[in-house]
């Protein structure tokens, strides 16, 4: 979830001033949170009261309502403030930069002993994103986040395994990355072939999962620790403060994330979103 918070609040003032560089000042008096902190607060909220599909409508309209200029999809701003409660097929990207919560709450122990991929989190992913982004590309885009995170909590918690398959040393950073690449790549269809410096040059705004995950899920795969994820992020250009959520979400489980950089973005949350990020860092240390 911090993660994600982080991205958005960096990313939120390149998003309709795209960069393409990764020198840039990392958070500024004009930074600020986003629809993507909002939503992913409301993924949190609902998890902490059940994880059911209405509980997911009811954090996705209630966060919504409370904050109503965040910045949403405009088909997703209008269905907040409806009396529906049914999906309305969406492939945008708003699945997957809020759906980070889902993957904490995976059990890596479980996969260390079994072999097999917990489904208590990824069933609840693909719930967050069926109530609204039923599309598959948008349940594609929220569980190719997921799984991503998982595994890097897997590996980086140093199971012994590889995903069930016993093996002799903890694998290194880029021997995890390789794995999350071609994981992602074959389960899920993304290509993931071209490299930040490929991408950059064309890319553009862009709300679609299946042209801001692949690129997020590359922004990580070239970084060298959490900050650096971030920059990655936003020097794509594009819709940045998404890219920067979603990379942010995938580095926080792979990195950690600097107690300086943890406080600064903490410190542009207001009241309410703050209580809920608490709540969720209390639930999760006790949920395991």
């Amino acid at each position: 979830m911090l993660g994600a918070i982080i991205g958005d609040i960096i990313g939120s003032v390149y998003e309709w001033h795209n960069i393409k560089t990764k020198d840039f000042e990392l958070f500024s008096d004009d930074c600020f949170f986003t629809d993507d902190t909002v939503m992913t607060a409301a993924v949190a909220d609902a998890l902490m009261k059940g994880g059911k599909a209405g509980d997911f409508i009811d954090a996705y309209k209630k966060w919504g309502r409370m904050y109503p200029d965040a910045g949403y999809g405009a088909r997703f701003g209008s269905w907040i403030h409806s009396d529906d409660r049914m999906p309305y097929n969406s492939w945008g990207n708003g699945s997957a930069m809020r759906v980070s919560p889902c993957a904490w709450l995976m059990d890596c122990g479980f996969c260390a002993r079994t072999g097999m991929w917990p489904t208590n989190g990824r069933d609840r992913a693909r719930l967050s994103a069926e109530v609204t982004h039923n599309h598959p590309e948008g349940v594609k885009g929220a569980l190719a986040v997921t799984d991503a995170i998982f595994m890097c909590r897997f590996y980086v918690g140093g199971y012994g395994n590889d995903m069930g398959n016993p093996i002799n040393e903890r694998m290194t950073l880029d021997e995890y990355k390789l794995k999350i690449k071609e994981y992602t790549e074959r389960k899920h269809g993304y290509d993931l072939s071209r490299t930040l410096d490929e991408i950059r040059p064309a890319y553009r705004f862009n709300e679609s999962c299946q042209d801001t995950v692949p690129q997020a899920v590359t922004a990580f795969l070239e970084s060298a620790g959490f900050e650096d994820a971030i920059r990655n992020a936003v020097s794509l250009g594009g819709d940045s403060d998404t890219l920067a959520a979603i990379t942010g979400s995938i580095a926080e489980a792979a990195f950690g994330v600097p107690d300086e950089i943890k406080a600064k973005a903490l410190s542009f949350l207001d009241k309410p979103l703050a209580e809920v990020y608490n709540r969720w860092e209390a639930f999760r240390s006790i949920s395991g």
